[in-house]
């Protein structure tokens, strides 16, 4: 791995790089002179727009490497060069055209995360290049066509994984194996599902996918769109950075709160784990439709000196058929009016007059019209369709019987009903049945793809939320069964798919852990026979065993805050795990020995050093030290046993340099 300044290499790819970035600037100013000319406005503020973000792509962080791989391929024929391409993060042509350095995308880019010397898929040769600061220190040759080396690995490859971290989430895209790769570049029709153990990086390929696939399928997904489905909102702040730092800056990110958010949200509410069981589904298919009538008398609608008459039971039949058509609530609605409307113009045909369509419209907007169609179906609201269910017990008896027990409909009424829908203290369970019925009444929307991170902690109903975001699009479903932590965690990827819509999706395993050492990730996998017996064990391919420290204390956060102390001198950063109820007091105990640090999941959560990490809130995190205190009081946290245990699991696989372990009751049997 040379890293000679004087290196004849090493200098003519370093002015490799600097011609890169001066083509890449030159890309950019041309961009920015672009004049806009149109008589339109609307265009006008269209091609602002696509300029904005055109800009956006081209922009350049001096920090971050330009291009961080090479491949040399063999030469096709006598006549013709080979050919020699610089995979980056970005597409960057000189003046004339000519590619400096190809996207990571690029289906020619493809033999960088793949190519091996069993099959080297026509290169040659492969050079990665190790930065320091956005500088150029080194380089490291693969030949493709030598025999395969006993102990085959990259120093360079190793340094970045292991490089210490601070801040947001970052790419992964130097660093890309080839199973992540073969899902990366899965195509857009194809539903994914990565059941991936600590560490396989499966939130970095879920992203990278995302990537891959807006650069891939560009148009079909500017118009249709791209969502990222995260757990909470400090879980997005960590991996808001990747996607534009890769150039997409148009997928959006939410929360499933935020996604189902019709209605304030105002905390947990009681019975949530039923609400979210996917009867619930039944329960208010029933509720909606019934609200459909049958008409007891005929329609009269009086026109100029004529009375035309529909027949109640022509009516019953318009209504009948539109039920069995499968269409939305809302869309029979909107149906119905035309379907009397026509009826009344037959009648007028059959008595010599000749309406056209302009007649059979004014006939729909009717007022006789109008309101015997609203008698027979109504508008929903769907806030107050769902509080009728959650406050009138008849009401929820007559649309659950047969699907709820007596119990379970006694558990969903509340026990203090509010005065109305508008005044509800609602939760996110309540919001997910009201985005049930919302889709009942009018379609929702479908995206182009989803990507749906920690999707084992969703609820039935939940599920059901998301997949309709996408009913038509495809999925990248990305979690792990062992970290499922809520009371309705999917028992299996199966029920998973099968509730988002998807049961045709390719599941795939990740078990190599790339970011937690050995020691730790061998230590963490005692919990398995317990909270996932079915599960391949992961396995480290880090040949840093990592450090790793269990100790009894007297005073558990105390030492805690201590070991923190200790290590804050440390490259990296740091992350202080404590039980969900011992928050304050890690504050205090950090505040007496004057550390600066952020809470995780607080208002005024920003970039720190050293984050207080609540258990509750650390899936999905990682640290390159982490501190965990009491892990007895996280497991006797949670409502069960199995959930504590997967909740420890989540907390003790957050390290990737060293794990120190400090407790005063005693550690769980499952560790000893």
């Amino acid at each position: 791995m040379p890293e000679d300044n004087h290196d004849p290499i090493l200098t003519t790819e370093r002015a490799h790089l600097t011609t890169s970035r001066e083509a890449l600037a030159a890309m950019r100013a041309k961009t920015g002179s672009l004049d806009i000319a149109s008589a339109d406005p609307l265009n006008t503020e269209f091609l602002k727009a696509a300029l904005w973000r055109r800009m956006k792509e081209l922009e350049d962080d001096p920090d971050v490497p330009l291009f961080f791989g090479r491949l040399d391929y063999e030469q096709r024929g006598q006549e013709e060069p080979a050919e020699t391409f610089h995979i980056g993060r970005r597409h960057v042509n000189d003046s004339a055209g000519e590619p400096l350095v190809v996207d990571w995308r690029a289906d020619i880019s493809t033999p960088f995360y793949r190519a091996s010397r069993t099959e080297p898929m026509n290169v040659l040769r492969r050079r990665r290049f190790g930065y320091t600061h956005g500088e150029m220190t080194a380089y490291e040759d693969e030949d493709l066509t030598s025999a395969p080396a006993v102990d085959e690995h990259s120093d360079i490859l190793d340094a970045e994984i292991e490089r210490p971290r601070s801040g947001p989430m970052r790419d992964i895209v130097a660093t890309i194996q080839p199973e992540q790769d073969v899902i990366v570049r899965s195509g857009i029709d194809d539903t994914v599902c990565v059941q991936g153990a600590p560490g396989t990086g499966k939130t970095a390929v879920g992203l990278h996918r995302a990537a891959y696939l807006l650069y891939a399928y560009r148009d079909q997904l500017s118009r249709q769109g791209v969502l990222v489905v995260g757990p909470n909102a400090s879980f997005l702040r960590y991996i808001g950075d990747v996607l534009p730092a890769l150039g997409e800056i148009e997928a959006r990110q939410t929360t499933v709160e935020q996604l189902v958010a019709r209605v304030r949200i105002a905390g947990p509410g009681p019975a949530d784990l039923l609400k979210g069981d996917a009867r619930m589904a039944e329960v208010l298919h029933h509720a909606v439709w019934s609200q459909v009538g049958q008409p007891a008398e005929a329609l009269v609608v009086p026109r100029g000196s004529n009375r035309w008459r529909v027949p109640a039971y022509e009516a019953a039949e318009m209504v009948d058929e539109l039920r069995t058509r499968g269409i939305r609530y809302g869309a029979g609605r909107a149906m119905l009016p035309q379907r009397l409307a026509h009826a009344v113009l037959l009648r007028m045909e059959a008595a010599g007059d000749s309406p056209d369509d302009r007649v059979q419209n004014a006939v729909a907007r009717s007022r006789p019209v109008k309101a015997y169609a609203d008698a027979l179906w109504p508008a929903i609201d769907p806030a107050k369709l769902v509080f009728r269910l959650l406050t009138d017990a008849a009401y929820l008896a007559r649309h659950a019987a047969g699907i709820l027990t007596a119990d379970e409909q006694a558990a969903l009424l509340w026990a203090k009903p509010p005065r109305s829908a508008g005044a509800a203290k609602w939760s996110v369970a309540d919001a997910t049945l009201i985005d049930e019925v919302a889709d009942l009444v009018e379609r929702t929307p479908s995206l182009g793809h989803v990507v749906l991170d920690e999707a084992q902690d969703l609820s039935a109903m939940q599920l059901r939320a998301v997949g309709r975001r996408c009913s038509t699009g495809s999925m990248t479903v990305l979690g792990d069964i062992a970290q499922g932590t809520t009371p309705w965690a999917t028992p299996s990827w199966e029920e998973a798919l099968r509730h988002l819509g998807k049961t045709g999706a390719h599941l795939e395993e990740l078990t190599a852990g790339f970011r937690v050492p050995g020691d730790v990730i061998e230590y963490a996998a005692r919990l398995l026979p317990s909270i996932a017996p079915g599960l391949t064990p992961p396995t480290a391919v880090r040949r840093a065993r990592g450090e790793l420290s269990i100790t009894r204390v007297d005073a558990g956060l105390d030492a805690a805050a201590d070991t923190v102390l200790a290590v804050i001198g440390r490259a990296g950063s740091i992350g202080f795990i404590v039980p969900d109820a011992l928050v304050d007091d890690a504050r205090k105990a950090l505040q007496a020995r004057e550390i600066s640090y952020a809470v995780l999941g607080d208002d005024d959560d920003v970039e720190a050093h050293v984050d207080v990490v609540p258990a509750g809130l650390a899936k999905g995190l990682e640290f390159d030290h982490v501190v965990l205190a009491e892990p007895a009081a996280i497991v006797s946290g949670e409502a069960d046993e199995r959930t504590g245990l997967r909740r420890l699991y989540v907390c003790l696989t957050r390290a990737v340099m060293s794990l120190a372990v400090l407790h005063t009751e005693p550690l769980p049997v499952q560790l000893d």
